[in-house]
């Protein structure tokens, strides 16, 4: 099979759609918030006309590489390419502003590479055992497995478990806006039918994670950290550091392609388990979050290994185990093929080249790539006054994308204003989007869980060793950590304007509120709000209340002290968060009033100009490339209707 299926897959034709699909993947995974599931819903149609081999060729081709290139964004710029590369942000972005950001690409295409391969192996070893496999885990081993995950918040929370738990919550909070999935009633929706699906994940990390790095790069006038300059040889030293890791490399895969394989798990809760794993065992060099390679390579292997594991209950099952794979269930349909166990017998030779695509795809997405990291490493010696306008073009595009509705812009400056708050005040933004991604899973879990179960859950053996390695995390994490409550308020001490205090006692207020709002739903609807915003409110009050004691225990020396220091920076500090917020607001008019063409256009040619360097040329050719790019992408690439801008109204 193994010999035919290569022989299938050699045709000229076959071969030039598995590149083609590459090519378009790697773009796609570039520009942010657009995503595979985006790319396969446009691709499946135009597979209409292909024999079955290279329509999958295509296809697989296309979402095995988009997190690849997506750590481009994620490392160069701190905005995730997809929602797959928000992990990568934290360390590899850190390392570009050191001069390491060759170092954190390299690092990340090879374990990349690994991980997808890894998952590809995987694939062709478990179809023909994936029943017992699947059928294994129920309902109480997955909520197990999601809370396991939770506890992956005190790594991801900085300085302060305590205020990444309230994160956490906060995040789970805002995850259960829509409409119930259990009574079908509306939570938190004000009426706004745009709020029925929930605030778009896309959306919610480019806000929390993109606005808030390009502020930070305006700060700095380039990514480069204060006199860091480009480290020589960083791409081999990335490269050799994945293989030097690669017990990391092979435990990350496993559990992308083990988890891609549960059906809803998604690459979201994937990558920050893999992060969660690795920063168990940090190893030689920085801590996590201040430029570990480590952080990089772990969610790197693990969201490229997910595709091939994602796979496996689709074909074995016709689940789907992914929003990537229940789209390529409409390709299996129109090529007239039914997924499960049959297919081993009758269309064993395309399983086999569907293996073969993923293989092939990442090794080539993974070649491209590296062949292009020293010239995309040069990207850090670029003045942020050029580099912000591009970046936040291609943002508000991909947010604007997702629903075509100005809402969807509103979505990206809250979530960019929360970002921004959090990053300034020292909250973790990991622990929030950890929550946000969790938090439907949680719900669902529970609920599906107690129905079928009640308690007895507790006492199956699988969900023993999960909670009880669950439990032995939190305690040894936690001791160190018993007087935590005071670091906070102590910490706080350094803001004159206590900025700590006030967000704390915002996101206090909300969690309240949420829970009074839950008041008149049904108890199904209501009871996972009530439960998650109680303990909300009381960690935000705990936080509150030992700021407010530490701040009297210490006393007014340490508070002035710090206070006369620290506000002038912080001052400065707000200024270019200001400015990025009102570019984005002045891009977001020029789209909506003149379209997703002409508007970025503007755009950079206005901002540009107003630039002091004012290189009328310069500013002429960077606006009419930007133009190029989206024409190419959003028209003909992969041409889809957008709204008309309000100028043709008025004048129309």
């Amino acid at each position: 099979m193994l010999v035919s299926a290569l022989f299938e897959l050699a045709e000229p034709l076959r071969l030039a759609m598995l590149v083609l699909g590459v090519l378009l993947g790697l773009t796609i995974g570039v520009i942010p918030g657009i995503g595979g599931v985006f790319g396969l819903t446009v691709l499946v149609p135009l597979t209409y006309t292909l024999d079955p081999v290279s329509a999958f060729a295509l296809l697989l081709g296309m979402s095995s590489v988009t997190t690849t290139s997506d750590t481009v964004p994620a490392v160069l710029l701190g905005v995730p390419g997809t929602v797959g590369a928000a992990a990568t942000v934290i360390d590899g972005h850190e390392m570009a502003k050191q001069g390491r950001a060759a170092e954190a690409l390299g690092a990340a295409y090879t374990a990349s590479l690994i991980g997808g391969l890894f998952g590809a192996a995987l694939l062709a070893m478990a179809l023909p055992v994936m029943r017992p496999l699947v059928l294994f885990l129920n309902y109480g081993d997955l909520l197990a497995i999601t809370i396991f995950g939770m506890t992956l918040v005190a790594m991801l929370s900085g300085g302060s478990q305590v205020k990444g738990l309230l994160a956490a919550l906060m995040g789970v909070l805002v995850s259960l806006v829509g409409l119930d999935p259990y009574e079908g009633v509306e939570r938190y929706t004000f009426g706004a039918l745009y709020l029925w699906g929930g605030f778009p994940t896309p959306i919610v990390f480019l806000g929390l994670f993109g606005l808030s790095e390009l502020g930070a790069l305006m700060g700095r006038g380039k990514i480069l950290r204060g006199q860091a300059q480009p480290e020589p040889g960083g791409l081999g030293r990335g490269a050799r550091a994945a293989l030097r890791n690669w017990p990391l490399v092979l435990r990350s895969s496993a559990l992308g392609s083990l988890l891609g394989a549960v059906p809803g798990v998604g690459v979201m809760v994937i990558e920050w388990i893999a992060y969660g794993s690795a920063a168990r065992k940090p190893g030689p060099g920085p801590a996590f979050g201040h430029g570990n390679v480590r952080g990089v390579i772990g969610p790197e292997s693990a969201n490229n290994a997910k595709e091939g594991g994602a796979l496996l209950p689709t074909l074995a099952f016709g689940i789907p185990g992914s929003a990537t794979m229940a789209i390529l269930l409409g390709a299996f349909s129109i090529h007239g093929l039914t997924p499960g166990p049959r297919m081993l017998d009758t269309d064993a030779v395309l399983l086999v080249t569907m293996i073969l695509s993923i293989a092939l795809a990442n090794l080539l997405g993974a070649a491209i790539c590296l062949g292009l990291t020293p010239l995309l490493a040069r990207i850090a010696l670029v003045p942020a006054r050029l580099l912000v306008p591009l970046a936040l073009v291609f943002v508000l595009l991909g947010a604007f994308d997702t629903n075509k509705s100005p809402l969807d812009l509103a979505v990206l400056f809250g979530f960019g204003v929360l970002g921004i708050l959090f990053k300034s005040a020292g909250w973790s933004r990991p622990a929030f989007a950890l929550g946000f991604i969790l938090g439907p899973n949680l719900e669902r879990f529970s609920v599906l869980t107690y129905q079928i179960s009640g308690w007895t859950w507790l006492s199956q053996p699988f969900v023993v060793v999960i909670l009880a390695m669950t439990l032995a995390g939190l305690l040894r994490r936690l001791m160190p950590a018993r007087n935590d409550m005071t670091k906070v308020g102590a910490a706080v001490m350094s803001s004159p304007i206590s900025r700590d205090i006030w967000l704390t006692g915002a996101l206090t207020v909300v969690a309240a509120a949420m829970v009074l709002g839950s008041w008149n739903l049904p108890f199904a609807a209501a009871l996972f709000p009530r439960v998650a915003g109680a303990a909300a409110v009381l960690i935000g009050g705990g936080i509150w209340i030992s700021e407010k004691v530490a701040r009297r225990v210490k006393g007014a020396a340490l508070a002035e002290g710090s206070s006369v220091s620290s506000a002038p920076n912080q001052s400065m500090a707000g200024r270019p968060n200001q400015r990025l917020v009102a570019m984005a607001v002045l891009l977001g008019a020029l789209i909506l009033g003149f379209g997703h063409l002409a508007g970025p256009f503007l755009f950079v040619l206005l901002t540009l100009l107003a630039t002091p360097s004012r290189r009328p040329l310069r500013a002429v050719i960077a606006a009419l490339a930007v133009l190029a790019i989206i024409y190419l992408v959003f028209d003909r690439l992969v041409p889809q209707t957008w709204p008309a801008p309000l100028i043709t109204s008025l004048f129309g």
